[in-house]
C-alpha cells in the first residue's frame, strides 16, 4: 500500500534563500515524477506559503501569489513545514510578517507522521524563535549554532552534522545540505531505489548524515554519472528478486557482459555480481528486521536458499548470523 500524500508547504519570507527551498522543492517534484512513471500517485503535493502574499527571495526574483499560511489542526494527512534562511550573519525577525509567521508556528501542534518540520540553513533559528526546538536535537549553518544556542533553550545543538534526524523536527546545516535531508527522507517514505532515481536525474552526489556511519548499498556506489550503469542499478534496486546474471544486466543496459562489468568496475568501482549480492543483502536484513524467518527473507531478496543467504552473509563480514538479526 502507498503512503498517503505529505502536503509540503514551504514558507518564505522576504529575503528567503532561494536554494534552500527550490533545491528540496525539486527533489520532491521529481519524485512524484519518478512515481507516476511507475503508475502510482505523487506521494507530495506542493504549497507555497507565507504571511505576505508576495514576497522577494534572495536573489531578487519576486515570488507571488504565496498561499496564506494554512490551518493545519485538521490535516487529514501527513503535513511537512518547511522553513528556510535568509543572507546575513544573524537571523532577523522583526517584521511584521515575521511576527505573524512566528505567532502561526507557535499555534502548531507538531507530532510524527501529522505536522513535521523540516528546517534548512538558518531557518532552524525561526523555528528556535517560535519555541519549537525544545526538548530536540538540531543543527545549522556553521555561522549561525551560536547564534542557534542562544535562541534554543532546551534544545541540544549538533554541530559537524549534514542533518538531523529527531522527530517531529528534522534540520540541516546549510543551503545544499536541504537537498540532502529532503532525499532522506524521500528514502525513509518511498525507498532507497527511488530516492537514489531522483539525485541521479538532479546529478548530486547521495549523502546521509553522520549518524549514518555506512551507506545503504541502495545509495552507496552512485556517485557517476553513466547512463549504462545507472540504468542497470534502477532496474536491479527495483526488482533486486530477480533472476538476474550479468547477461541479463547487461540486457537491459544494451551492451555485452564484457563491457558491462568494464563500466562498473570503472564508474561504480565494484563488479555487477558485487553489487547485486549487497542489495539482495540489504533487502534481506531489512526483512528479518520486520520479522521474516531466514528462508523468507532470502526467498524476498532473491537468494536461491537461506544457505545461499548465510553464505553472502558471512562472505560480507555481517556480524552473527541472519537468524540473529533482530525482529
Amino acid at each position: 500500500m502507498s503512503p498517503p500524500t505529505v502536503d509540503v508547504h514551504f514558507v518564505l519570507l522576504d529575503g528567503s534563500l532561494i536554494l534552500d527551498w527550490a533545491g528540496p522543492a525539486e527533489a520532491l517534484r521529481i519524485a512524484n515524477q519518478i512515481r507516476c512513471a511507475q503508475g502510482h500517485a505523487p506521494a507530495f503535493e506542493l504549497h507555497f506559503v507565507g504571511p505576505a502574499r508576495q514576497t522577494a527571495s534572495s536573489v531578487g526574483a519576486v515570488i507571488a501569489d504565496l498561499a496564506p499560511l494554512p490551518d493545519l489542526a485538521q490535516a487529514s494527512r501527513p503535513q511537512w513545514v518547511v522553513l528556510v534562511g535568509q543572507p546575513g550573519d544573524r537571523m532577523t525577525l522583526d517584521s511584521e510578517p515575521a511576527h505573524d509567521l512566528l505567532h502561526w508556528l507557535r499555534g502548531l501542534r507538531l507530532a510524527p507522521e501529522r505536522v513535521e518540520l523540516m528546517c534548512v540553513c538558518a531557518g532552524t533559528l525561526i523555528a528556535a524563535h517560535a519555541g519549537l526546538l525544545a526538548r530536540h536535537k538540531a543543527t545549522t549553518h556553521h555561522h549561525h549554532l551560536e547564534e542557534l544556542r542562544a535562541a534554543a533553550s532546551g534544545c541540544e545543538v549538533l554541530a559537524n552534522r549534514v542533518f538531523v534526524i529527531d522527530p517531529p523536527v528534522c534540520s540541516s546545516a546549510g543551503v545544499t545540505t536541504g537537498i540532502d535531508l529532503t532525499l532522506h527522507r524521500i528514502a525513509q517514505r518511498l525507498g532507497h531505489a527511488l530516492a537514489a532515481q531522483v539525485a541521479q536525474t538532479m546529478v548530486v552526489a547521495l549523502r546521509r548524515g553522520p549518524n549514518d556511519p555506512e551507506l545503504s548499498p541502495f545509495l552507496s556506489h552512485r556517485h557517476h554519472l553513466h547512463p549504462i550503469v545507472h540504468r542497470v542499478q534502477d532496474a536491479v534496486s527495483q526488482h533486486p528478486q530477480h533472476n538476474w546474471t550479468v547477461p541479463r544486466m547487461a540486457d537491459c543496459g544494451h551492451t555485452s557482459p564484457r563491457h558491462l562489468a568494464r563500466l562498473f568496475e570503472e564508474h561504480a568501482g565494484i563488479s555487477p555480481l558485487a553489487w547485486l549480492q549487497r542489495i539482495r543483502l540489504s533487502v534481506a536484513q531489512a526483512g528479518l528486521e520486520r520479522g521474516m524467518g531466514v528462508a523468507q527473507a532470502a526467498h524476498l531478496a532473491g537468494f536461491s536458499s537461506d544457505t545461499q543467504l548465510r553464505r553472502a552473509w558471512h562472505r560480507h563480514g555481517l556480524r552473527g548470523r541472519p537468524g540473529d538479526a533482530p525482529p
